[in-house]
């Protein structure tokens, strides 16, 4: 299977022979990554670039540090709606399961209980990788489409509206109190604008931008 180009694991845990351990172990598997020894160090990490949130990435994230718990932060992450497509993956003691569980429930993507198999925890990483990278492509799409939208007239998206109910052009003049000729011409305006081919291509896009 192909790695997810331009991806960066984000380590956080205040034990330095974990984080050194963990960036080891990423290497070897041609993984980049980046270390943190606090919560704290890691939202000052991503307040400083933003751009960081548009890449594929994932949060190996312990849940008992010094400060700020890592669970404090994968719940500020959560109301931000960052942990949404920076999957986060917990690295937890036997005594934290319990939490760890808790938080996968809540939109956690896993936990690795410590000492964890290098293998297991590598394949859930890709998991997660492949995860925001899909979900960032999608997010991607929709702010396209939405721009589309945006340039739709108010008469062509009269037009669009009944284009996708499956009206045939003559009911759609008769609905709208316009000519066959300008639902011909409102109707090929949309379709160049929203950059589709047919009406059934039409109604897939948009149910995929609104939803069902």
């Amino acid at each position: 299977m192909q790695p997810v180009l331009d991806a960066t694991i984000f380590i956080v845990d205040d034990d330095a022979g974990v984080r050194e351990a963990l960036a080891w172990l990423l290497r070897s598997r041609h993984l980049v990554s980046e270390t943190f020894d606090s919560a704290e160090a890691f939202e000052r990490r991503l307040s400083s670039d933003t751009g960081a949130l548009q890449r594929p990435g994932c949060l190996l994230l312990d849940v008992r540090m010094p400060g700020m718990s890592g669970l404090v932060l994968f719940e500020r992450l959560a109301e931000q709606g960052i942990a949404q497509t920076l999957p986060v993956i917990f690295l937890t003691g036997h005594a934290d399961v319990p939490t760890a569980v808790d938080a996968v429930k809540r939109g956690a993507f896993d936990f690795c209980e410590k000492p964890f198999s290098d293998n297991a925890l590598v394949d859930r990483i890709e998991q997660a990788l492949r995860h925001s990278s899909g979900l960032l492509a999608a997010r991607g799409q929709q702010t396209q489409l939405q721009a589309r939208m945006t340039e739709l007239t108010d008469r062509e998206r009269d037009v669009m509206r009944l284009v996708v109910e499956g009206l045939p052009n003559k009911l759609i003049a008769d609905e709208l109190d316009i000519s066959v000729r300008t639902v011909e011409v409102h109707r090929s305006r949309v379709f160049d604008k929203m950059e589709v081919k047919s009406a059934v291509e039409l109604a897939n896009l948009l149910r995929g931008l609104l939803g069902p």
